[in-house]
């Protein structure tokens, strides 16, 4: 079973020409409501990639209709709250080119205690993992508590702010980043290094300041590498994709390729299929309307296998 303590939020998303600047006021070219919240989205794609999931976390009610979307994907919710607050919203800006500035407000993501995240984690099993990122209450004790009860950790600090200083980083077992978060973690364990750091100095130091710890860095478009202790760096390119809205590519990278290693996929594996499934993702508006089904990455990667053979390509 994969524990997800993860936000719940009702997505605004504006469609612009470009992001607007300080003092500029622009007419939005489309309005749209979606469900997101990054643990939302990854508990979405989890499900829909294959794995067992449950989700831990709390809405408004205002927010049961999120509940009901989490249900029909497959994902259980035992452990999801209903608290008398409004559920966790976001304002999301995509611009033409398909990137997002994105304003987050906690809402009921913000009321989840220790307590909630112990009584969901009682029947945890060696062999189970929970997975938490930084948009809801409670995530340092979480990581405390998943170590308690002897089940792995896997963390994706988002948003970076100075909160991610409380969490118990040297009990994560595997860390799930991209350009910008990478790099300010390493300002955590050294003098720090810029996003446009090369990847396999991003590692190195990284590396260094958790010895124990497996990284997965995800950079869009220029592919996606994994570090894990002992071993040499592994690098896997991205799918070509037409971008629309990456909102939700890492959270779809982040459930695939946990529902692959959850069956016991390779390293090597699973993140050839979770950067088949983010190209999907983004070649699509919204969130978690975007996250791809297992049938449909199983289609691209099959039919990038087949042009791989026309080709001549052992891959």
């Amino acid at each position: 079973m994969i524990y997800n303590l993860g936000s719940i939020n009702i997505d605004r998303v504006y469609t612009l020409d470009h992001f607007v600047a300080p003092g500029e006021t622009e007419a939005a070219d489309a309005f749209a409501l979606f469900p997101g919240g990054k643990g939302f989205n990854q508990s979405i794609a989890l499900a829909r990639a294959g794995a067992p999931v449950t989700h831990i976390g709390a809405i408004g009610p205002d927010g049961e209709g999120l509940r009901d979307y989490l249900r029909t994907a497959g994902v259980c919710t035992a452990h999801l709250r209903t608290v008398p607050t409004e559920t966790g919203h976001a304002v999301i800006l995509v611009d033409r080119a398909g990137a997002n500035a994105i304003i987050v407000t906690p809402g009921a993501n913000g009321t989840i205690t220790p307590a909630h995240v112990r009584e969901a984690l009682r029947d945890a099993r060696p062999g189970d993992v929970l997975l938490t990122q930084n948009e809801t209450a409670a995530g340092p004790e979480a990581i405390a508590l998943a170590r308690e009860a002897g089940i792995r950790t896997i963390f994706n600090p988002s948003p970076f702010n100075a909160r991610i200083a409380d969490f118990p980083l040297a009990l994560v077992d595997l860390f799930l980043l991209n350009e910008t978060e990478a790099a300010a973690l390493t300002t955590l364990v050294g003098p720090g290094l810029p996003p446009d750091a090369a990847p396999e100095t991003l590692l190195e130091v990284l590396r260094r300041g958790f010895p124990e710890a497996t990284f997965v860095l995800t950079r869009g478009a220029a592919g996606a590498w994994l570090a894990e202790p002992g071993a040499a760096p592994l690098f896997s390119p991205a799918f070509p994709a037409d971008a629309v809205d990456t909102t939700a590519a890492g959270d779809t990278f982040t459930g695939f390729f946990l529902a692959a290693r959850a069956a016991n996929s390779p390293y090597e594996a699973a993140l050839r299929r979770a950067t088949a499934a983010a190209a999907i993702a983004v070649s699509r508006a919204g969130a978690a309307p975007s996250v791809p089904t297992a049938a449909e990455v199983d289609a691209l990667l099959a039919e990038a296998a087949d042009a791989s053979r026309a080709q001549g390509s052992p891959r």
